[in-house]
């Protein structure tokens, strides 16, 4: 059943391993999700192809999700309007 009340929002702590051999989300270890992207770390590059891999694993637009902090670093905080934790866990849990 949808929920009726006002869209969610959440943040997951996530560690990227920018060009890596394919794009893949890990799983969590030690409360981080692991994501490795081919992209290189250079003008954005793996930051957008962070939030684009999440947005299709999470089956939501890209619109939906940002880089609050780390834009420069491999562990980033990433915003996801409209799901709270436990859907993104149950969502990424079932993916694995």
């Amino acid at each position: 059943m949808p929920s009726t009340k006002a869209a969610e929002s959440s943040t997951i702590n996530v560690r990227v391993h920018p060009r890596a051999s394919r794009n893949c989300v890990a799983g969590y270890r030690d409360g981080i999700l692991r994501v490795s992207v081919t992209a290189v770390p250079q003008d954005g590059r793996a930051n957008a192809a962070l939030l684009e891999l999440l947005a299709g694993t999470l089956g939501i637009a890209k619109s939906r999700l940002h880089v609050v902090r780390g834009h420069t670093s491999r562990a980033k905080v990433v915003a996801v309007a409209g799901l709270s934790g436990e859907e993104i866990a149950s969502i990424l849990e079932s993916q694995a």
